[in-house]
């Protein structure tokens, strides 16, 4: 069953700035592979709770979890480092309320770990599972991990955690 969701018009590099910029200003910087389980942590979310396709570049099962080929290129330079530059200091987000209140969310509940325990929370969880299911493990792969598993698979979670709070 396909399931139908909003379409967002955001950049993906607005989002990825977003999360790069708040780690600065909390003084917790961004490594590139924390930065790839934050996006798809927040396009997850974003179909759970908008209904809605947060950015449109598609999320791959890769070894260490979901990436986006697109910003895993764009900060390739900073392998395992933080991401800083005296450049992003000044760039201006284009980022609805909507969007940015997500995105609070997902750095509220997610920021706080490093790039090693969001990496291991992945593999743990079925979206990841799924699109590299026929994979060894260190097996590279370009396997897209679908919209309908990642939005099955937080809804299950959403409900089980709206159901604790009753």
């Amino acid at each position: 069953m396909t399931l139908k969701y909003k379409k967002a018009n955001l950049n993906i590099n607005d989002i990825a700035l977003y999360f790069i910029k708040k780690g600065i200003s909390e003084n917790r910087p961004m490594s590139n592979k924390k930065l790839q389980k934050l996006l798809y942590y927040s396009q997850a979310w974003s179909l759970v709770l908008n209904k809605k396709i947060l950015f449109n570049d598609p999320i791959e099962a890769w070894v260490h979890g979901p990436a986006i080929r697109s910003i895993y290129k764009k900060y390739k330079e900073f392998g395992f480092n933080p991401i800083v530059s005296d450049a992003l200091k000044n760039c201006k987000l284009n980022l609805d309320k909507e969007t940015l209140e997500l995105l609070n969310e997902v750095w509220r509940v997610y920021g706080q770990y490093d790039a090693q325990y969001l990496e291991l929370l992945t593999h743990s969880e079925k979206p990841w599972q799924e699109a590299r299911k026929n994979l060894e493990y260190n097996d590279i792969s370009d396997q897209v991990i679908s919209i309908d598993s990642m939005f099955n698979y937080y809804s299950v979670l959403k409900n089980a955690h709206s159901q604790k709070e009753a």
